[in-house]
């Protein structure tokens, strides 16, 4: 009797501002033992690579690395996924390499377009007090971490673990306006997920736009780090989307 081989789908997994691979501890495994293939990058500067950080880390540096995964794993009909901060970089991974993308799926994240800048696109509070929290405590060029509070994460163990991991993140990154050729949107398969339970938050705009250019729309009940909160929720929904 021949045995069917199930499909295996490739995820790269990007982490929002402040986090690293770390992010994903909860999901990854799962996607894993589903038998998928996963890679979960950390970007330029945070985590591991936090010995990196500079005021020449960018936006730019970020996609590159992101491209390079991509590239020296030689991956292909990858499901790309981007959290938080992490949207405006798969936004322009996918407009680089967006023959090597079969889903994009924005995981409660910001959906950028040309020439805008992550600080254009958030609550314009939020915007003018990241930009004075990098003047009065990150040397003008860094953020310092903010409390697990923050994005209403209150469970204990979760709020510990963000505390005590998150590091810096470069200010460039959410300052520089990407730049898109469009490519971008040749991908037919794109998704976005949206964390319904904390506000405010400047994801739902996002939602809606997807909403009406007639992508699928997943909601979880949760604030904004679900795939902490509600991580077999996330593995589903994201294999429910992958390439």
């Amino acid at each position: 009797m021949r045995i069917r081989r199930l499909h295996i789908a490739t995820f790269v997994l990007v982490h929002g501002a402040w986090e690293a691979g770390w992010a994903w501890k909860w999901v990854s495994p799962l996607l894993r033992e589903a038998g998928h293939d996963v890679y979960t990058p950390s970007l330029t500067g945070l985590g591991e690579r936090s010995h990196l950080l500079s005021r020449e880390v960018d936006l730019e540096t970020h996609i590159q690395d992101v491209l390079g995964v991509i590239k020296w794993s030689q991956l292909d009909n990858i499901t790309l996924v981007g959290h938080s901060y992490g949207g405006m970089v798969v936004t322009g991974v996918a407009d680089r390499a967006h023959s090597k993308i079969g889903s994009l799926i924005y995981y409660d994240a910001f959906m950028p377009e040309n020439g805008q800048a992550l600080l254009d696109l958030t609550l314009p509070e939020r915007a003018d007090s990241m930009r004075q929290l990098a003047e009065e405590k990150g040397e003008g060029y860094y953020l310092p971490p903010l409390p697990a509070s923050s994005w209403h994460v209150h469970d204990p163990e979760h709020a510990a673990f963000l505390e005590k991991l998150s590091t810096p993140h470069p200010l460039a990154t959410m300052t520089q306006k990407l730049s898109l050729s469009d490519n971008h949107l040749k991908i037919k398969n794109k998704a976005y997920v949206l964390a319904t339970g904390w506000e405010p938050s400047p994801f739902p705009q996002f939602a809606d736009r997807a909403r009406e250019a007639g992508w699928p729309i997943e909601e979880l009940d949760t604030h904004h780090f679900a795939m902490f909160s509600m991580p077999q929720e996330t593995a589903d929904v994201l294999m429910r989307h992958a390439a």
